[in-house]
């Protein structure tokens, strides 16, 4: 499982929050909800969204924004609107002044705003939850990406905008599923678009032999890797395979893997807390909890337990 993929298992485990919000002009959200990731797609009418620290961009129909956290941002129907409403950590929505909203409320399932006949029609998924695996991809991303509709062909959209309205047994799930297709979607049509942006992992999947490499150390980290298996493994010499993958993605392949598995062990700390740490050494390619523990210390300056604790 590579960075891209493993960035939505924290999401789907834990349930994106996902809203339409259908607005009147003059409006202004102000985002502080901290959120690592949050994905805007306009469905009818256009919406700006404005980083506190860069130039905002316009947004029509079929385009889709990805604002990466935490930073606070500015989504209006004109950057020059003051905000009517501030949007805390939890989705907690405020007034500026901190009082309760009057004029933007529950118009509908999974609906918001100042009716249901606004000429702007807004979808916005935010995941709340960030692990180690996907900040390896979160950390590769500008603080504001957009996609426009003209660049890419998705039916994705009218699909979740569609379903969004829907109160029927199982549909959280159906709308995580669409959510995060749309997401992972949007980011490898980026990264195609945007080459020399990717990550160096995400370019060298296209080498035959280090992409090759990575999928052996990303899907299979409990193995006893080493670089003569490795370069068994991909029909090169080890001298070979180590001046090849150290010059794709940027480190040598066991230094590689040794992040990998920590930043999983990482994960699997907070998303099976009832795990015992051998268990999760095992899982991850440590021969102990100990050896574990010392290489987890070096990486994120505390104890395995401590890091669950936090």
């Amino acid at each position: 499982m590579d960075p891209l993929a493993a960035l939505l298992d924290g999401p789907r485990a834990h349930g994106a929050f996902l809203l339409r919000s259908v607005l009147t002009p003059p409006w202004c959200l102000r985002i502080e909800d901290r959120a690592p990731l949050t994905v805007i797609a306009v469905v009818r009418g256009e919406a700006w969204v404005v980083p506190d620290e860069d130039n905002g961009v316009r947004l029509g129909p079929g385009d889709v924004a990805i604002a990466r956290g935490p930073d606070p941002y500015l989504v209006a129907d004109d950057p020059a609107t003051p905000p009517q409403a501030v949007i805390h950590p939890g989705q907690e929505c405020r007034t500026p002044e901190g009082g309760h909203l009057t004029d933007l409320g529950d118009v509908g399932v999974r609906t918001w705003g100042s009716g249901t006949d606004g000429p702007v029609d807004m979808l916005t998924g935010t995941y709340p939850v960030a692990g180690e695996v996907s900040r390896r991809l979160l950390a590769a991303l500008p603080p504001l990406l957009v996609l426009r509709a003209r660049d890419w062909q998705s039916p994705l959209i009218p699909l979740l905008a569609e379903e969004i309205g829907k109160d029927v047994p199982g549909q959280e799930a159906v709308l995580d599923r669409i959510l995060d297709l749309l997401l992972i979607a949007a980011l490898r049509t980026w990264f195609a678009q945007s080459r020399d942006r990717a990550p160096a992992w995400y370019r060298a999947h296209d080498d035959p032999v280090v992409g090759q490499a990575l999928r052996l150390l990303q899907d299979h980290p409990d193995r006893p890797w080493t670089i003569a298996d490795l370069a068994a493994n991909t029909g090169v010499s080890r001298a070979a395979l180590a001046r090849r993958f150290t010059a794709a993605v940027g480190e040598p392949p066991m230094s590689y893997l040794a992040g990998w598995r920590l930043a999983l062990a990482a994960d699997l700390l907070r998303q099976q807390p009832d795990s015992t740490l051998g268990s999760v050494a095992r899982k991850v390619g440590y021969g102990s909890s100990f050896a574990l523990s010392s290489a987890f210390k070096r990486e994120y300056g505390q104890s395995p337990q401590h890091y669950r604790a936090s």
